[in-house]
């Protein structure tokens, strides 16, 4: 039995998955990575939960935005306190303090700033400043500053706890995969990221494995750097859950309007935007979402798409973010053959800047969500899991061997080529982390599961693109060329 397989191998990274338990949380806004945690902590050997012990932490420990204000007044009092909060930090060269600010509770704007304090910024700087953001439990208090004359009040972190609670070790993981085969292993992946593999059938009730690696793909920019995707399916297949509750390492963008300072670069701040923040961000129902100054943020996101740069009036920095872009489509558009991307914005729809997409996914094909494709039996953590992939996206190893697999014509296009490449590169990942030469996967499964899905998947973006701009694109040079495996 595979759950079994799993608790074996796996051991102390599973979770006892319950379609109720998912449902107890969600009603507390307890995001998937932070739920298996949470779970394993009050839980026993066979997986019993004890809810009063998680209410308590929960009550302690991780706030609502509204609770902050009570914080707020307890400090300005003399209190401290201590909670779970996301954290971005940055240092100030012109005053040569530490600051933070807690963005799931405004940030600085909203008051929820401050610096950190010498100690906690020297003890925690290789985790506090190395990345853009941290998940910890962060200990405040409120203090005067300035002079005699001219005091201001400021909160102060004086303690800092990360919220890591596994260690990746990516030659465990490697070696783990090796237990499985290949049918297993993407049952393995599905429920990990909470869904139930039994629920991925086709139009006539059989369970199909290519449903299941259609929902896959969505995983592709958890696990490999600047891979930008569009997705179009009708409503309710959950391809919001996926981006936004898997991984604390995401960004989904849900309706508003989208500024060019909160998305690629801050001028007046000098920071960079959400790009440089997180290892993807999605345009969640795209149709609904509006940007300020378009075609500034147009032409900022096809030189990123581009070539990962990100520009200032005076800065430049590198990002490896990933560009996603949901939306949903009627059912009389199911049809790669049809303009399906009129709709979806000007900022994406525009010929020079679908051709930077690397691929696209098909949603119509992906079932509707329903009770019966939630996660439940015992299956990898979800936090531990988000957090192999995002360790993955890091390691060089597999476009080498995707390099070394692959043939093309010598005056192939290069965009088709880059996409296809760092597409197989993501699915050899997602799929075949085991693998560490070309000898080490079996040439018709790389052809089966990574090379045929991403020629696959780029092909959609080509025909959009010729019927979008036919004289442009429906040309013999920017035809995709014929890619085939070298062993």
């Amino acid at each position: 039995m595979l759950e079994d397989k799993i608790k074996e191998i796996f051991a102390d990274m599973v979770v006892l998955k319950d379609p109720q338990r998912s449902e107890y949380f969600s009603n507390l806004s307890i995001p998937s990575y932070m739920r298996d945690w949470i779970i394993m902590k009050f839980s026993d050997e066979e997986g019993d939960v004890d809810y009063d012990s998680v209410r308590r932490y929960i009550k302690r420990y991780i706030p609502n935005r509204e609770d902050f204000e009570q914080f707020k007044f307890q400090m300005v009092n003399g209190e401290t306190v201590q909670f779970l909060a996301r954290v971005r930090v940055s240092v100030d060269v012109k005053s040569g303090k530490t600051m933070f600010e807690l963005p799931d509770f405004g940030g600085s704007r909203g008051g929820a700033a401050g610096v950190v304090s010498y100690e906690v910024a020297e003890e925690w700087q290789d985790t506090l400043l190395r990345e853009s953001e941290n998940w910890g439990i962060i200990t405040l208090t409120w203090m005067m500053e300035g002079t005699p004359s001219r005091p201001k009040g400021v909160i102060s972190m004086i303690g800092y706890k990360p919220f890591c609670p596994y260690k990746v070790n990516l030659d465990f993981y490697r070696k783990a995969r090796s237990g499985f085969d290949i049918h297993e292993w993407i049952d393995t992946i599905i429920s990990a990221v909470d869904y139930n593999p039994d629920g991925y059938r086709d139009s006539n009730g059989n369970i199909s494995e290519e449903t299941k690696l259609c929902f896959l793909r969505r995983l592709l920019p958890f696990v490999e750097k600047r891979v930008n995707l569009i997705e179009l399916a009708p409503k309710g297949t959950g391809k919001s859950y996926v981006f936004e509750k898997i991984s604390k390492r995401g960004w989904l963008i849900s309706g508003g309007t989208v500024s060019r300072a909160s998305l690629i670069y801050d001028n007046a701040k000098k920071t960079g935007g959400l790009l440089t923040r997180f290892d993807y961000v999605g345009f969640d129902e795209v149709q609904s979402i509006t940007f300020e100054q378009p075609g500034q943020i147009q032409q900022a996101l096809k030189h990123y798409m581009e070539f990962g740069e990100i520009k200032g009036f005076d800065a430049m920095l590198t990002a490896d973010a990933g560009v996603i872009v949901l939306g949903n489509i009627d059912a009389d558009r199911f049809d790669i053959n049809k303009n399906m991307v009129a709709h979806i914005s000007d900022v994406f729809g525009e010929s020079a800047t679908l051709d930077r997409f690397h691929g696209f996914i098909p949603g119509w094909e992906i079932p509707r969500m329903t009770t019966g494709m939630i996660a439940h039996g015992w299956a990898i953590n979800t936090e531990y899991f988000a957090e192999v992939l995002h360790e993955l996206r890091s390691d060089l190893s597999y476009a080498a061997i995707v390099d070394e697999l692959l043939h093309y014509p010598s005056n192939a296009d290069k965009r088709h080529i880059t996409a296809i490449k760092r597409l197989c590169t993501a699915f050899m990942k997602l799929l075949f982390p085991h693998v560490q030469s070309a000898n080490d996967i079996d040439v018709q499964d790389f052809i089966h599961y990574c090379l045929n899905p991403a020629m696959e998947m780029r092909g959609v973006i080509y025909k959009q693109l010729c019927i979008i701009d036919p004289k442009e694109y429906n040309v013999p040079s920017k035809k995709i060329p014929e890619v085939k495996c070298t062993l």
